[in-house]
């Protein structure tokens, strides 16, 4: 799909009764309207949030706020065009060496401007709307993107190839994603579907509830999520509430290796808790399933291998 789109078309001409020359040098106006409308190169997209971006040609220079699209950019080829990235954009190992412009919630405004983007890359999950704002003032285009599914993830994989003149790449890779995904879902297909617990954050406890990434990935992998249908997308629980759904499998995700230790330790004192019988109790990345870049399928295949290892010929980690 092409992301470029003509910014000016000739308007329909209601010629009702007139005679035929007439209507050639209205045609003839109308062509002259569009051939003037604009530069030659400017094109219009459309961001995945619904938002209109006009650009004076395709964009070579691109400041991501976002560390997932910065991940895309990388695995896409498109990383010459990345000109400046946040503190948090640090896969892969590259992308540190880009001048940063300081962390998501509040980047500098004055390294951005200064690196002269044509485009900025943000997210509503993880950038404020005052920022957002401030850019636009700026004069600066904006191009927001907020994938909730794994299709989404594929969709914006698409997009910035065709954003970047990466298409070929972005195809590619949409495509190997795509069979990944499939291979997985096919061999848990048929296998019983565990209760499983996914801790996002320990304290306080955050959870994947409904309509979000994590709790799609742990349905491909095989699983019911016992908090998927909470109704808030990242709903807070008491530890009691977690507890008393019963979890045959608990999954914390990783955000430093003392956080790690630290959650499994609390976790170890509910002997009682089926997850906890039987020893599965895992630690994941969680880069892997809480950005929405390509390691995403790496994240829901580590899932599918907690979940059910016989499917991989694999005894539980």
């Amino acid at each position: 799909m092409s992301a470029r789109r003509r910014t000016a078309r000739v308007p329909a001409l209601v010629v009702g009764g007139m005679r035929d020359a007439m209507l050639t040098r209205a045609a003839a106006l109308a062509l002259l309207v569009l051939c003037s409308a604009g530069p030659a190169h400017a094109f219009t997209v459309t961001d995945p949030l619904g938002h209109t971006v006009t650009l004076p040609g395709p964009p070579k220079r691109i400041v991501s706020l976002v560390p997932s699209v910065t991940e895309i950019l990388f695995a896409i080829g498109a990383q010459d065009l990345l000109v400046g990235v946040t503190d948090f954009c640090d896969h892969p190992a590259e992308a540190s060496k880009k001048r940063s412009v300081g962390g998501m919630l509040a980047p500098s405004l004055e390294t951005v401007v200064a690196l002269k983007p044509d485009l900025v890359v943000v997210t509503p999950a993880g950038n404020r709307e005052e920022t957002f704002v401030q850019l636009e003032r700026l004069k600066l285009p904006v191009y927001r993107v907020n994938p909730s599914s794994v299709a989404d993830v594929l969709d914006l994989i698409a997009r910035l190839g065709s954003l970047s003149g990466r298409e070929k790449a972005a195809e590619q890779l949409v495509a190997s994603l795509d069979r990944r995904v499939k291979l997985v879902a096919d061999r848990v297909a048929r296998l019983p579907r565990p209760r499983v617990l996914y801790v996002i954050w320990p304290e306080p406890l955050i959870v994947p509830g409904r309509g979000v990434l994590v709790s799609e990935l742990l349905a491909l992998a095989g699983a019911d999520s016992v908090t998927a249908n909470g109704g808030a997308p990242y709903p807070r629980y008491s530890l009691e509430a977690a507890v008393a759904r019963g979890p045959e499998i608990i999954i914390l995700a990783s955000h430093g290796s003392r956080q790690g230790v630290m959650a499994r330790e609390k976790w170890e004192r509910f002997s009682a808790l089926p997850a906890v019988r039987a020893g599965r109790l895992y630690n994941a990345d969680g880069n892997l399933m809480h950005r929405y870049g390509p390691r995403v399928v790496d994240g829901l295949e580590q899932l599918a291998r907690f979940i059910h290892p016989e499917a991989f010929g694999a005894r539980p980690p």
